[in-house]
């Protein structure tokens, strides 16, 4: 549920405090906001438009382009599933598949009870230890389809 328009105020205004009004704290202000409220609702980008002085066009240009930002409300839980080719060839289909099929979402979905939210990653840097599966800041390296529901399992 979003929060109401006087908390997403205070922690706009918290935050830009925080990091001062100035254009080039924009992401860390965004980055901070988002993590606050769980994402960025229209009232938060109006009054940090109002505030750092930038047109709201480019804060939604900027929320719209980083992943770990969003617009729209997301579950509890992110996942990021890392679909590069990589962690494609190391069997990173058939996890995408067990976690599609563990959560009946597909990328972009949140689940009907807010628990969950699935998306795709073009890559998250973690190569090496491919198909990775992060959950929230938690990072699951070499998964295999069997792990799936153990690791979401874990999370409540």
């Amino acid at each position: 549920m979003p929060p109401d328009n006087m908390n997403v105020l205070e922690v706009v205004h918290g935050v830009v405090e925080e990091h001062g009004a100035k254009a080039e704290e924009l992401i860390p202000i965004l980055n901070d906001v988002n993590r606050a409220i769980g994402y960025l609702p229209k009232e938060a980008l109006e009054e940090i438009s109002r505030l750092v002085k930038e047109p709201k066009s480019k804060l939604t240009s900027v929320a719209t382009f980083y992943q770990m930002l969003s617009t729209k409300p997301r579950g509890r839980h992110v996942i990021r599933f890392c679909e590069s080719a990589p962690c494609h060839v190391a069997g990173g289909r058939e996890v995408w598949q067990a976690v599609q099929e563990e959560l009946g979402l597909k990328d972009g979905e949140t689940s009907e009870d807010g628990k969950w939210t699935l998306i795709t990653a073009s890559c998250l840097g973690l190569c090496g230890v491919g198909p990775v599966v992060l959950v929230d800041d938690d990072m699951y390296g070499n998964v295999t389809p069997s792990q799936v529901p153990d690791i979401l399992a874990r999370y409540s």
